[in-house]
């Protein structure tokens, strides 16, 4: 169904988000690990452009999550058996999603090491002394 007016366009848009974060179990885990990391920021004291990567970041790990459930409904409508093709496009598509995810991770330890490293040596020689 194609969208008439620039709202009805807006609610599918919003109609596949809500699909995204209430059907789809990993998208649940790294919008969970998106607002943690969002709070921790903020309890750190995040500058505008540790925000900026940050917030780019979890937009592109769930970007990619959405890609990859689109691409596998898609799979499924087309092929509902097994094909190799659409294996090759299911893995593919999980596949982004694990490159993103190991991209976040890395740049959540650029983010926050620096920040929480004193921290933790704070507290070890408190402990220790």
């Amino acid at each position: 169904m194609r969208a008439t007016t620039l709202r009805s366009s807006f609610r599918y848009a919003f109609a596949g988000l809500r699909y995204l974060l209430w059907t789809q179990r990993n998208a649940k885990i790294h919008s969970a690990i998106g607002l943690a990391a969002a709070a921790l920021g903020l309890l750190l004291g995040f500058d505008r452009y540790e925000w900026l990567a940050l917030l780019i970041t979890i937009v592109l790990v769930l970007a990619a999550e959405g890609a990859n459930t689109a691409i596998e409904a898609a799979v499924d409508l087309a092929s509902p058996g097994y094909h190799p093709l659409a294996k090759v496009a299911k893995d593919v598509g999980a596949g982004t999603v694990l490159l993103t995810a190991i991209a976040a991770v890395a740049i959540g330890l650029v983010l926050f090491v620096p920040h929480l490293w004193p921290i933790v040596v704070a507290l070890v020689r408190r402990f220790e002394g």
